[in-house]
């Protein structure tokens, strides 16, 4: 005898297809809509590229031994200009580098840090090498331009940030790296003074 069909099982799996189906379908609209929201405020605001430089550098206690090995300050004067009238920034701690010739001479950092809309904001920055250790060709020509009395460095910037839009907030972090070169400075006994330096901006 054959078992009849029921009518309530032939109508479960279409049912739940369905309602799967438009749960799917809801939730890309939903992260459509937000994405294209986030794209349009961002295309509005038009934010501007950040701007840093180097105000000023001077070296303190310099001494090269006979072994190559290096010892310094170097005092620095960073300044970090955001141009947007409606983006502030959040950053992230800053690491940064001094170098000679692509050598690392020195290493410090910067607290994470807020900066307003319209804002400039300076770090005096204390930096030192602690019986750096270089190579023989490295140690040459800085020898050579200690004679001369000034010396070209390279100062780069590392660092992670966050823009704010009135509530809105970015929840990634982006990547920025600054690059400020060349650097033409003069030890402390010279008379000539530090030209303000321009940096490169990459996201």
């Amino acid at each position: 005898m054959a078992t009849p069909n029921n009518p309530t099982q032939n109508l479960v799996r279409p049912t739940g297809f369905k309602l799967v189906r438009l749960i799917v379908i809801v939730l890309l609209a939903l992260i459509i809509f937000v994405g294209l929201t986030v794209l349009i405020i961002w295309l509005t605001i038009k934010p501007k590229k950040l701007a840093y430089s180097i105000d000023d550098v001077a070296i303190h206690n310099y001494y090269l031994s006979n072994a190559n090995h290096l010892n310094a300050t170097y005092n620095l004067t960073l300044s970090a200009y955001n141009p947007n009238k409606k983006v502030s920034i959040y950053y992230d701690k800053v690491d940064i580098i001094v170098l000679y010739d692509d050598e690392t001479i020195s290493r410090g950092t910067i607290d994470a840090f807020y900066q307003p809309k319209i804002n400039t904001t300076r770090f005096k920055l204390n930096l030192a090498s602690h019986d750096v250790s270089l190579p023989d060709r490295i140690a040459r020509d800085l020898k050579v331009e200690r004679t001369l009395g000034r010396v070209e460095l390279r100062v780069k910037l590392k660092t992670r940030i966050r823009f704010k839009l009135g509530m809105w907030k970015s929840r990634q972090y982006d990547h920025m790296k600054v690059s400020c070169a060349p650097l033409m400075v003069h030890f402390s006994s010279s008379s000539k003074g530090f030209q303000r330096t321009m940096c490169d901006v990459d996201f």
